[in-house]
């Protein structure tokens, strides 16, 4: 029996030699008679068996015990099927065809546990950790307020705010916020004398009951404004 002249990495040129082989009546064996029904057999069983261990591992609707039962049964089907199918792309050429099978199947069981790594750390939301940054932003912020002192001190400091204290593990960050209120207070003036329009007492109407102490005259209402208006500081 003849033997391929192609390495099997080697997939376009090996394709066309198993179908010229295959149309080759002069040839013993159809190598495309096992290659194609052994690769859809191979595909199938792999396309089952992520089935359940999807449903199993990553849906939980069946239980992992018959999940693994599923998978030890139909893993020599999906490793016959490969075999066929190197059998045939190798042109019965066992030796090859044998290690063409186990390279296959190592692939493919590798990609399976990447792919079902990958697929169970992202879906279970801890695929990525948190960073620092994040953590500081969340949790690590603390803020302490402090009474500012009293005007009435004399300390003679302008009023200060709360002191806000911000930082995360490790470090703090302080920042002090300085805030001066006014405020405006009314003084009150004490009353000035006027003097009497009638008999040119002198006298302060809000002790006198508005009147004056000599004559009894009641005390106008223009000099009661200017006993009650403050003193212009100019004059």
């Amino acid at each position: 029996m003849p033997e391929s002249q192609y390495r099997a990495r080697q997939v376009s040129a090996k394709t066309h030699e198993v179908v010229e082989y295959d149309r080759d009546d002069s040839l013993p064996g159809k190598p495309l008679h096992i290659l194609i029904p052994g690769g859809l057999v191979a595909l199938a069983s792999l396309g089952v068996i992520i089935l359940v261990a999807y449903l199993t591992w990553f849906k939980g609707e069946l239980a992992p015990n018959t999940g693994l039962l599923l998978v030890a049964l139909l893993a020599p089907f999906y490793v016959g099927g490969v075999f066929l199918f190197s059998y045939g792309y190798e042109l019965y050429n066992i030796p090859r065809a044998i290690r063409l099978t186990a390279i296959i199947v190592f692939v493919t069981v590798s990609a399976v546990v990447i792919v079902a790594v990958l697929f169970f750390v992202l879906g279970s939301g801890k695929g990525l950790p948190e960073s620092s940054s994040k953590k500081k932003s969340s949790g690590g912020s603390k803020v302490l307020a402090r009474s500012a002192p009293s005007s009435s001190s004399n300390s003679g400091l302008p009023n200060l705010g709360p002191v806000v204290f911000l930082g995360g593990p490790g470090r703090t960050h302080t920042r002090e916020v300085t805030r001066e209120v006014v405020k405006e207070v009314e003084v009150p003036v004490a009353p000035r004398a006027v003097d009497c329009p009638f008999c040119g007492r002198s006298y302060v109407p809000a002790d006198e009951n508005y009147a004056c102490p000599a004559c009894g005259a009641a005390t106008p209402k223009e000099l009661i404004e200017e006993s009650q208006a403050p003193k212009d500081r100019s004059a």
